[in-house]
């Protein structure tokens, strides 16, 4: 940030009195700019076993496959947020059935909620963002070409979950590691 969206003023970093980290302050107003997390929302599509994937039509990661999801709007609510995404990316209806994943990625600064939603019917064709919609059992999962960790790791954990008919919300955080063969870290809360 290089300029107020208040005044127009150039901000200068400082740590502004009862904070404990550097924020853009403008010396003009006085207004501090804070930069907090991006939320992110989506859901597991379920229609008899299988789930919907998205091909995205968009960078990052074209062509590679994932969950209906995207950036919250201001005045939506999460639940919200994950069914506006299915009707955007795959023309799908869902019905929201729960939260089942909450994974915060500080590395890049967003903090995923993935619910679990029942398909309406079976109209469902490729939105603007999504290249091409199609249901997958887990057998079926083209796991090398998922566009993000998030969404493997959340259906590694609904496919298991699957076998046993128990559906567990789990919540954690999903961090770069050189030191973890995968090249990144999990940890559950």
């Amino acid at each position: 940030m290089n300029y107020c969206s208040s005044c127009g003023s150039r901000v200068e970093l400082a740590i502004p009195e009862g904070d404990d980290r550097q924020r853009h302050v403008c010396p003009g107003c006085g207004a501090i700019h804070y930069q907090n997390p991006k939320m992110v929302t989506g859901c597991i599509p379920e229609w008899e076993g299988k789930i919907l994937l998205c091909r995205r039509a968009i960078e990052p990661r074209y062509g590679y496959w994932t969950l209906p999801a995207g950036f919250m709007e201001n005045g939506e609510a999460s639940h919200e947020g994950a069914a506006r995404e299915a009707m955007e990316e795959a023309n799908a209806r869902v019905r929201i059935t729960g939260l089942y994943t909450l994974f915060n990625l500080p590395h890049i600064d967003q903090v995923y909620s993935l619910f679990r939603a029942k398909l309406m019917d079976l109209d469902f064709r490729p939105g603007a963002e999504s290249l091409e919609v199609a249901l997958f059992s887990g057998d079926q999962i083209p796991w090398e070409d998922l566009a993000f960790q998030v969404v493997r790791e959340t259906l590694r954990f609904y496919f298991e979950d699957q076998e046993t008919e128990e559906f567990i919300v789990r919540s954690g955080t999903i961090d770069r590691s050189r030191k973890h063969p995968r090249g990144y870290r999990i940890t559950l809360l």
